[in-house]
């Protein structure tokens, strides 16, 4: 599937109509989100890497004019216009890893007009899956307060390449591992499984796969406990492990039922067997809130691996982003729709501490005390610099959560820190609303 074809149908109409125009005037589009959606007290920035990765490659084929011509009923030639078209603009961003507030552009693309609009579907479709995503992780890493978080995810997320995602972004804001084979050997991320309950079932006893398991594999080793009776399967892990004498770093695993509760069982256990070394694990149908409680309650669960809920992020699964022309060939431009109404002209990010962000104009200044956060990541539709580390993405959002105000860290209920428009930006906005209204005014309209 060609990923230029990968669009909504009217971005290739109005394309096609711009080019017959002759509007190819530079364009600039922000993409940002209107409103954080519930129990949001901030997202993180993610999605931007695989976006410039797709600007680079972005080239309109024979096949794509083919395909598009097809699903118009237009013959080819009606679109040859397309043929050949590639992206050679400029895109600043704020890049990944940095949290993120309503109102604020997370990316801007300049670029000639009929460029500028058949990206949009592609970057929305990246930018915000992927920020949502990473958004539920980091509110993961908030909850275990310091305790290792393990990604799950691949078997629930919405196909491979999401689940490929997942894993990185969840490495990106503070889990120590994965399970997907293909995303640790493609990052570097740890990679961290046990087994499932099909193994156990294949023998005739726990015990009997518990010994089969480690016959294979020299450790630390993880076994399963829940397939039957969890007690007597904690019991059987820990004279298992005990006779192996296999040292620290083992663990068993909790997967159903209450997990508080038969933690701390399973903890009393363990240290009556005099294995105070071997951790405990839990997974089933976590997230941020289970976590927030079981953390709370002081269950001795030393890692959790949370999966379905996360790589979906099930409570809040979709952003409401808008990409919005904010100014064309020279002329800032806006949208005036109620509840819809965008500020015009290209912008830049000012962040002041405690994530007192100031959205502005461009070319402004930064305000005493406060750095911009957009930067020029591709110009002539190249990248201006090597791609971006998951390291260095991690810091960044390591340094942003440790300045965020606790009111936005909670997971319940959180509050997010509003941004506030500059001056220049403020003026701006009236003027040209002022102009749009007085053109688009009907004679003898007196509703306004």
């Amino acid at each position: 599937m060609s990923e230029t074809t990968t669009t909504d149908l009217y971005e290739v109409t109005m394309a096609m109509s711009y080019l017959r125009e002759g509007m190819s005037a530079p364009a600039t589009f922000s993409l940002f989100v209107r409103d954080l959606p519930p129990g949001r007290g901030f997202l993180v920035s993610a999605g931007l890497e695989p976006a410039l990765d797709y600007l680079s490659r972005f080239r309109v084929s024979t096949d794509d004019v083919r395909d598009f011509a097809a699903v118009l009923h237009r013959p080819p030639a009606e679109l040859s216009g397309l043929l050949g078209l590639r992206f050679d603009g400029v895109v600043r961003a704020i890049p990944e890893g940095h949290l993120v507030f309503a109102g604020e552009p997370l990316l801007e693309v300049t670029a000639p007009l009929p460029q500028a609009q058949l990206v949009e579907t592609y970057l929305l479709g990246q930018i915000c899956h992927q920020t949502a995503v990473a958004s539920k992780a980091a509110r993961c890493v908030i909850a275990a307060q310091g305790r290792p978080l393990v990604d799950f995810s691949l078997r629930r997320d919405h196909g491979p390449q999401a689940g490929l995602q997942a894993a990185r972004l969840s490495a990106m804001v503070g889990f120590t591992a994965t399970s997907n084979v293909a995303a640790a050997t493609r990052y570097g991320i740890p990679a961290a499984g046990t087994m499932a309950h099909s193994y156990i079932e294949c023998f005739p006893s726990e015990e009997d796969a518990f010994r089969a398991f480690a016959r294979t594999h020299p450790g630390p080793l993880t076994f399963l406990v829940d397939t039957y009776d969890t007690e007597r399967g904690v019991a059987t892990a820990g004279r298992v492990l005990a006779d192996l004498r296999r040292g620290p770093g083992c663990a068993i695993r909790l997967d159903s039922g209450d997990l508080g509760e038969l933690a701390h069982r399973s903890r009393r256990l363990l240290d009556a067997a005099g294995l105070t070394d071997v951790h405990i694990i839990a997974s089933g149908g976590l997230d941020e809130y289970s976590v927030a409680e079981l953390v709370r309650t002081r269950a001795p669960i030393d890692v959790f691996a949370v999966g379905t809920r996360v790589g979906v992020a099930a409570d809040a699964p979709y952003l409401d982003a808008a990409y919005k022309l904010v100014q064309y060939d020279g002329r800032p431009v806006m949208k005036l729709s109620s509840a819809k109404v965008t500020a015009p002209a290209p912008k830049q990010v000012f962040r002041g501490p405690g994530c007192a962000d100031v959205i502005g104009l461009i070319d402004e200044q930064p305000p005493d005390g406060t750095v911009p956060l957009l930067r020029t990541v591709m110009r002539d539709g190249r990248r201006t610099g090597p791609p971006d580390a998951l390291a260095d993405a991690r810091s960044r959002f390591e340094a942003d959560l440790a300045d965020l105000p606790q009111a936005a860290r909670l997971i319940h209920r959180p509050e997010s820190p509003v941004p506030t428009g500059s001056p220049r930006l403020e003026a701006l906005t009236s003027e040209v609303r002022d102009r749009l209204e007085a053109t688009s005014a009907v004679p003898g309209d007196r509703s306004r």
